[in-house]
């Protein structure tokens, strides 16, 4: 009897952590320590503030369980707006070098592949404990930000607060709905004055991200690929855009990142950023920028790039995801550093942020969850958990295992991929090249979100060249799909 398309993929998402050093499963030791937990942590802090009353609500994945941030919106005076953002108190149950503390640190981050997800910490913390559950009560680190009329942060707060979900909302929906493309989501109508308070919320997002486009953000466009099942068999590959709901979070989520820098760095506190330097490849960003007719200066400058997008997605807007795609290719990964006081970061090239801490995602992320702890040093006015030369490795830790985990979940992707090529094989596509370097070529095809290896006819191409290929093999459980330049032949 055959295995099903996600067993199997499960199977390959398993092997492929182990090789690379991933810990698929948790201990026995871990799993004991979470079963002892009785119930989610009281609000045992005096400082923490009662702040079940407002309209708090989240909005995320159709399928996330593990919900880590909440927002709500509150009208000031003079058109600025109080925009809270919630962030899970995960800490308030993982404490520092117990059993799950110790799984997280290893693995630094949930593992998404398709199919199957393997969180960072177990089911019953990162999806119910520790999770912003709707009609729930829960724990919660607040960073409190006003917003001025013209989009700029001129105060900021950071403190612990008790919360409640009222809605659990997801980005599809809320997206349509916010553009004026879908009715209001029942969970959204559910809730009086829920709506109007997203409103609220989204015009403050759409102020933040203008006057980071200001200052050089880049505006990027990007087709996430999508593995679509039928019960437990792959039935197709989807194009997954961003819309106004995940612009919301996201501007609302490097807003309290970089809310979160400031205040440790205001205190003395050491930290952990997120950042991304100065474009490896820029030469080939002006090559780029040269053959559509547009001159970029020869020195890295985000607004000048950001001018060219702006023009390329205004002349034409079908390919402008392709160019995007070779544009954060050649502008490398991200990476954590640690940051002590009197040092300044290095940045992040592509936000166009100069401070900018992950915080957001503890129950995903622990590099959040590390973030989380500096925070609360500062609010009792304790020393910082970490010495120097822990946090630095903490930071390559995180730097080194989330790159594993990114290669883990393309894999697996590549393998349901060629679930559904491997009746295809011949076929021609028209590609982008997204990769160019001594150990080989990919291209990414257009009409599907298929990334894979150019094994013929590759000299001579470079990133963001197109090329027609042609489907050579795949190998299911080995995640390859190669192509030929041309016909193949």
């Amino acid at each position: 009897m055959s295995r099903s398309d996600r067993a199997e993929l499960e199977t390959i998402a398993r092997r492929v952590m182990d090789e690379r050093g991933l810990w698929p499963d948790f201990g026995p030791e871990v799993l004991e320590e979470v079963a002892a937990l009785s119930a989610v942590a009281e609000p045992g802090s005096p400082t923490a503030r009662d702040l079940r009353a407002l309209l708090w609500c989240s909005i995320d994945n159709d399928d996330s369980r593990d919900l880590d941030q909440l927002s709500v919106g509150e009208v000031l005076t003079d058109g600025a707006v109080r925009i809270r953002v919630a962030i899970a108190d995960v800490d308030s149950l993982v404490p520092r070098e117990c059993a799950t503390d110790l799984h997280a640190a290893h693995n630094t981050t949930s593992v998404y592949p398709p199919g199957r997800v393997f969180p960072m910490l177990p089911e019953r913390l990162s999806t119910d404990l520790t999770s912003l559950n709707p009609d729930e009560d829960r724990l919660a680190m607040v960073v409190e930000m006003d917003v001025s009329g013209d989009g700029l942060i001129t105060r900021a707060e950071l403190y612990r607060a008790l919360v409640h979900n009222r809605a659990k909302l997801a980005y599809p929906s809320m997206g349509a709905w916010l553009a004026g493309e879908g009715p209001a989501p029942a969970a959204l109508a559910a809730v009086p004055g829920l709506a109007e308070n997203v409103r609220l919320q989204d015009s403050v997002a759409q102020r933040l991200r203008a006057v980071r486009l200001e200052h050089g953000a880049l505006q990027l466009e990007t087709i996430e690929g999508q593995v679509v099942f039928d019960g437990d068999t792959v039935r197709s590959l989807e194009k997954a855009r961003k819309n106004r709901a995940t612009q919301l979070i996201e501007d609302f989520m490097i807003a309290a990142n970089g809310a979160t820098a400031r205040f440790l760095a205001a205190h003395g506190s050491p930290s952990i950023r997120r950042v991304v330097r100065s474009p490896k490849r820029w030469d080939r960003i002006v090559e780029l920028a040269a053959s559509r007719g547009h001159n970029l200066i020869q020195r890295p400058d985000s607004r000048a790039l950001d001018a060219f997008l702006v023009e390329q997605r205004a002349a034409d807007p079908t390919t402008f995801p392709d160019l995007s795609l070779a544009v954060i290719k050649l502008l490398g990964s991200g990476e954590y550093v640690a940051v002590f006081d009197g040092e300044s970061a290095p940045g992040h090239f592509g936000l166009a942020v100069q401070d900018y801490a992950h915080s957001t995602a503890p129950n995903r992320r622990y590099s959040d969850l590390i973030t989380q702890r500096l925070i609360k040093a500062v609010l009792d006015g304790r020393a910082s958990p970490y010495n120097p030369a822990q946090l630095t490795e903490l930071a390559r830790q995180c730097t080194d295992q989330e790159d594993v985990a990114t290669k883990v979940e393309r894999l697996v992707f590549k393998s349901a991929a060629a679930l559904l090529l491997r009746t295809r094989i011949g076929e021609r596509f028209e590609a982008i090249v997204t990769g160019a370097a001594e150990k080989g070529t990919w291209v990414r095809l257009l009409d599907l979100p298929v990334e894979g290896k150019l094994v013929r006819g590759q000299k001579g191409l470079d990133v963001g060249d197109r090329v027609e290929v042609a489907l050579l093999q795949v190998n299911v459980q080995r995640g390859f799909i190669d192509f030929a330049r041309g016909n193949g032949r």
